[in-house]
């Protein structure tokens, strides 16, 4: 952006919440798992997703551990069925509304998979990726909302983003999450979003 006068304010405004990608009100806790988007990829994208490890466990140091590929793969039965994956995403808000950053937003995180939406394939190349902390199906807290709410337009006003829909939107029949119990009338009304952001089946 260049700051010309009329515009020194609104890049005033993204210096304060921006630095190279990583979102001034986020822990920053870097992954390994990320590489470069395509030259002409347009940020247009935000995928939210549920993950909580073990599942149905909250507020352990997992799900960080295992975007930094630092988990004991022993430690529980389930993380066998995981092991050896190499996965990442921009964010993960925890029950209580904590936010962090694993990837810079510049960059492609590893979180949508096979996936295609909106006319395109490679969701990764395009998109944001925001893990709720939760189990698919369940509902979510009043501070994930929350913090959603006031993590979404920062997105917004930094990356021309013009959709929102679930892992299981764009990978549908390979992923259900966040599914039923996450709450996209309430989602739309506490960020502003007009009907036409996000998937036609939940409006």
């Amino acid at each position: 952006m260049t700051c010309t006068p009329p515009l020194q304010s609104a890049c005033r405004s993204e210096s304060a919440l921006w630095r190279d990608g990583w979102y001034r009100f986020a822990a920053r806790m870097a992954s390994p798992n990320f590489g470069p988007r395509p030259p002409q990829a347009q940020i247009d994208l935000v995928v939210l997703h549920s993950i909580s490890l073990p599942p149905g466990q909250y507020g352990g140091p997992e799900v960080p551990q295992f975007f930094a590929n630092q988990l004991d793969w022993q430690a529980h039965p389930y993380f066998r069925q995981i092991q050896g994956m190499q996965v990442s995403a921009h964010f993960f808000i925890r029950r209580h509304g904590e936010l962090l950053q694993f990837v810079s937003c510049d960059d492609r995180a590893w979180h949508a998979g096979v996936s295609s939406y909106r006319g395109r394939s490679n969701c990764n190349d395009d998109s944001i990726g925001i893990e709720l902390e939760g189990l698919e199906g369940d509902r979510f807290e009043a501070a994930q909302y929350d913090t959603l709410g006031a993590l979404c337009p920062a997105l917004m006003a930094r990356y021309p983003i013009k959709h929102f829909a679930g892992h299981e939107h764009i990978a549908a029949g390979r992923k259900a999450d966040p599914g039923k119990g996450f709450d996209w009338s309430h989602f739309r009304k506490n960020v502003g979003l007009e009907d036409q952001y996000l998937p036609a089946m939940v409006c």
